[in-house]
């Protein structure tokens, strides 16, 4: 590990070989004369308040030489007109800060460096997310620039036990990662178990950022497609779990925060269901659980019936196919839900002044035109078109997928093996929940099992907020 010499040329010559400062245009170094010794100041261009950095520039170049302190500790504390300044010898840490954006000026002489904290980055304002929308509540959304997120969480909990413990990963990219938690309600041991999991971090760059990040925290299973993290980009989401003794991880350059560990129960929870009365509140939780089980179960028990018409009561003819299918059902099924897909594929990169016309045509194309052609049923389309739009009903991208791969499967083992194959699907997708587990190794269904009723009851009806003012 390189460390500061105190000579000037030779500090400058090591820093410029590493840095490649004469091919880097963004590297910016400039030698300054401070009270009658040379000096050497280093910045990245794009990141330094350039208002600021004159300002600071101007009050050493103005210093008298008898006014020039012995070490950087005095220039650090009573001659440097700025709030956050930090001293430091080593090389790679200043080279690190360097990097991040901070200012570092080098006096001849002097074996420590100076770094002065008056970074900028290029940011987008804070405003309502896409993704996470409510109808009532806050408007502001989690940004690219981690310190901002950081003040949006520090907003909503003014209390000396929210604690944010800044780490990094990565080896080229050297991410910053942000652990918020509320000190006394968060597990001291799964927290420990997060900081050693970071630390131990041996990827080169966390190049998806936060999913990146999750794959080094938890090695799950290929096979059990449920969600291990919830990803939210609304600050009072975010503050809420924290309260209530969750982790919260903040990565630089992602929109969103990563809570752990979570439930089912947890994932299906929204805004929403607290920014309204209790009573509509559990209307709405309620409403999505069921929702969520019919887009698993109403294609597959459709697909079952139809193979099976004499099990379909009399006042449940009306169900039954009016006209005889062109192509088996089964294969009417997968076409859509492979359709539904690309058609999601699309309006992502589709450009917005495109996205009328376009959604336009394929509601024709993939509309009436596909039950005149015969190649789809009306009632095949009326019910993978509900389980399309019931998707919605819940903002987890991880969740929906989980139920469309466990329905897949089921209208697959439906068509070959009938009844049992149906029952057999049932089963799987029921262990596949119960059987799973969270990232502090706990259950996936808690409180259901094990078995909490209080705490069950919490989940499923949205009760008053502990502390509410009682008559």
């Amino acid at each position: 590990m390189e460390i500061l010499t105190g000579n000037l040329q030779k500090d400058m010559e090591y820093l410029n070989r590493v840095l490649d400062a004469d091919k880097n245009f963004d590297v910016i170094y400039r030698v300054i004369n401070i009270a009658g010794k040379d000096a050497c100041m280093y910045l990245i261009d794009g990141f330094c308040k350039d208002e600021l950095m004159q300002k600071i520039l101007q009050y050493f170049m103005d210093m008298t030489p008898d006014a020039l302190p012995e070490d950087i500790h005095g220039l650090s504390k009573k001659f440097t007109p700025y709030i956050e300044v930090e001293i430091e010898d080593k090389c790679d840490v200043l080279i690190h800060s360097l990097l991040s954006g901070v200012f570092v000026l080098l006096v001849d002489g002097y074996s420590k460096a100076l770094l002065i904290d008056c970074r900028t980055y290029p940011a987008r304002g804070v405003e309502e997310p896409e993704k996470d929308k409510a109808l009532r509540g806050s408007k502001d959304g989690f940004v690219e620039t981690i310190v901002f997120n950081t003040a949006l969480i520090r907003r909503r909990i003014r209390s000396t036990d929210l604690h944010m413990e800044m780490m990094t990963a990565g080896k080229s990219s050297q991410t910053d990662i942000v652990i918020c938690y509320m000190k006394g309600r968060a597990d001291e041991k799964f927290l420990d178990e997060i900081r050693k999991k970071i630390q131990n971090i041996s990827a080169d760059a966390l190049s998806m950022n936060q999913e990146s990040l999750a794959e080094c925290l938890y090695q799950r299973k290929w096979y059990n497609p449920f969600p291990k993290f919830k990803y939210t980009e609304r600050p009072d989401t975010a503050a809420a779990l924290i309260l209530e003794g969750s982790i919260v991880i903040l990565v630089d350059n992602s929109p969103s925060a990563m809570i752990l560990p979570i439930t089912i129960f947890d994932v299906m929870e929204e805004a929403d269901d607290y920014y309204f009365p209790p009573i509509t509140g559990t209307y709405l939780r309620l409403t999505r659980f069921l929702i969520s089980l019919l887009t698993y179960l109403i294609t597959p028990t459709f697909l079952l019936l139809m193979n099976n018409p004499q099990w379909i009561p009399e006042s449940f003819s009306f169900i039954m196919l009016k006209e005889e299918p062109n192509l088996p059902l089964i294969w009417q099924f997968l076409l859509l839900e492979l359709a539904i897909d690309g058609l999601k594929l699309a309006a992502v990169n589709t450009p917005n002044m495109l996205s009328t016309p376009l959604s336009v045509l394929a509601a024709l194309v993939l509309g009436e035109f596909s039950v005149n052609s015969g190649w789809f049923s009306s009632e095949v389309m009326l019910y993978m078109a509900f389980v399309a739009i019931a998707n919605y009903t819940q903002a987890n991208y991880e969740l929906g997928y989980a139920l469309k791969f466990l329905r897949v499967m089921n209208l697959i083992m439906t068509q070959l093996f009938g009844l049992w194959g149906y029952i057999a699907a049932l089963v799987i997708a029921v262990l596949s929940i119960c059987c799973n587990r969270t990232v502090a190794h706990s259950s996936y269904i808690y409180p259901l099992l094990p078995f909490n009723w209080k705490n069950l009851k919490n989940r499923l009806i949205r009760r008053r907020l502990p502390g509410a003012l009682k008559k």
